[in-house]
């Protein structure tokens, strides 16, 4: 509404208070670009064809005089002057023989006036402005005249009463029309947005609750579908958040308190049973160091993964040779538990590159490992191969143990699945899961085939190239 009316005044204020004003400057300038014009051709043996045409085409009276106002030639937008003879007309013979008179219009009563302002000017023109009309004239150079001419033009002023005042009745009934037609454009639009607004400010509130449905009515605005849809997604990051910490406190805290409790324990051991027997106590001090080792491993994992869910960066990318991460791997690994009587099998083709991240791969094939040794069988195998397959980069990781259940095998890779770490042969069930992590990560694929008693062989494809 308030456009409205602002457009509308501005209308009213050019189409009647300032129109007029419009209209004779509009007039003055086109007066001097006809004088420009006359002045130009004014040398030119044409000249009065020229101020005849000059003349009706704008409206305006000419006249051409000397100095002293002596008239040479006259124009109007009705009929052609004629040159200037001593008795100022002459008689001319039409086809049929006949005689007739063409008189030159009357110099304006105001000429001399005028006339004086010319001569006296510095420029050698002058205008003005005389009610309602306007004059304007200079010094020009004139066919068949030795001497400086005086030209002469007069336009009306002040031609747009009537008009402004049909103009001004049209107004009224337009803007009347057009307030009307604003208010109920405005009455229906205000509604129409608020009500979207009034959807997505209560998704606003509810944001990442259990029972955040709100109708939201799309297709009115692009943007405010574009912010629903932002919400939508925002509701569900949190949605996320709030189960990652549900999860977190549900699922680890029982193995925090685990070895916490046996650290307790086994202190309160030393220092009111075993701290005078040195070989108890030695195997006491063991215990708590193994439990605070696994204590660590477990924070570490959970910090890992926390990392790996929560960032919003994008992973930085480079070639990475997976022969040497995978090779480095399984180096590091047998150092490790070789001394033990583990035997790695090596099956890891050269050369193969991915493109992906090095250090978050070497960790998601230490996973791997270190769940293979973990539960490996009797016969402490573990097999590491690394080969190229349709395209596609292909780790597995195999063992010789006890197998996984069929109904365990689905819910492996999922984040705090601790069934086989509670056996006491896992930290955090968080491995796997950062294994999932990382490989959703380089738009790979985790596999895992396993069956009771037969062993498991976990497998990652990544796209090489």
């Amino acid at each position: 509404m308030f456009f409205t009316v602002v457009i509308f005044t501005v209308l009213w204020l050019l189409q009647t208070v300032f129109l007029q004003k419009f209209y004779n400057g509009m007039i003055i300038k086109n007066t001097v670009k006809v004088a420009d014009k006359i002045s130009e051709e004014s040398r030119n043996s044409d000249i009065t064809s020229y101020i005849d045409d000059v003349s009706r085409s704008n409206t305006i009276l000419v006249f051409v005089t000397d100095t002293e106002g002596n008239l040479l030639y006259s124009s109007d937008e009705y009929k052609k002057g004629h040159k200037f003879r001593n008795d100022r007309m002459e008689m001319a013979e039409d086809h049929m023989g006949t005689e007739r008179y063409d008189h030159y219009r009357e110099l304006p009563v105001n000429y001399d006036e005028f006339l004086s302002a010319v001569n006296s000017s510095d420029s050698g023109e002058a205008g003005i402005e005389n009610g309602d009309s306007y004059v304007y004239g200079r010094l020009i150079d004139y066919y068949g005249y030795n001497d400086k001419a005086v030209l002469y033009l007069s336009t009306p002023l002040n031609a747009v009463g009537s008009t402004a005042r049909i103009i001004r009745i049209q107004l009224i009934w337009v803007t009347l029309l057009s307030i009307i037609i604003a208010f109920v454009l405005a009455l229906f639009m205000s509604k129409s947005f608020s009500k979207p607004v009034a959807q997505l400010n209560e998704k606003a509130h509810k944001l990442g609750e259990k029972d955040d449905d709100v109708d939201f009515s799309e297709g009115f605005c692009t943007e405010l579908d574009e912010l629903n849809t932002t919400l939508d997604t925002t509701s569900e990051k949190l949605k996320k958040n709030r189960d990652f910490q549900n999860e977190l406190l549900a699922n680890v805290s029982h193995d925090l308190r685990t070895p916490l409790t046996m650290i307790k324990g086994y202190a309160e051991m030393i220092r009111d049973i075993s701290r005078e027997d040195e070989k108890q106590c030695a195997e006491d001090v063991a215990v708590i160091v193994e439990e605070a080792n696994r204590l660590t491993a477990l924070v570490n994992e959970i910090l890992e993964y926390s990392e790996l869910q929560m960032s919003d960066s994008e992973t930085v990318m480079n070639d990475v040779v997976l022969s040497d991460t995978v090779t480095s791997v399984a180096d590091s690994f047998e150092k490790l538990y070789s001394k033990e009587g583990y035997v790695f099998e090596r099956n890891i083709a050269d050369n193969i590159h991915v493109r992906g991240n090095a250090s978050r791969l070497q960790r998601a094939v230490y996973n791997l490992l270190d769940n293979a040794v973990r539960h490996a069988g009797e016969d402490k195998w573990t097999g590491v191969s690394l080969r190229t397959e349709k395209g596609k980069a292909v780790i597995e990781i195999s063992d010789h143990g006890s197998g996984i259940a069929p109904d365990e095998l689905e819910h492996i890779w999922d984040r705090y699945y601790t069934r086989r770490q509670r056996s006491g042969k896992g930290v955090s069930g968080l491995g796997l899961a950062i294994v999932k992590q990382i490989v959703s990560q380089h738009n790979g694929i985790c596999r895992a085939e396993s069956g009771e008693g037969t062993g498991s062989v976990f497998s990652i494809e990544l796209k090489s190239f």
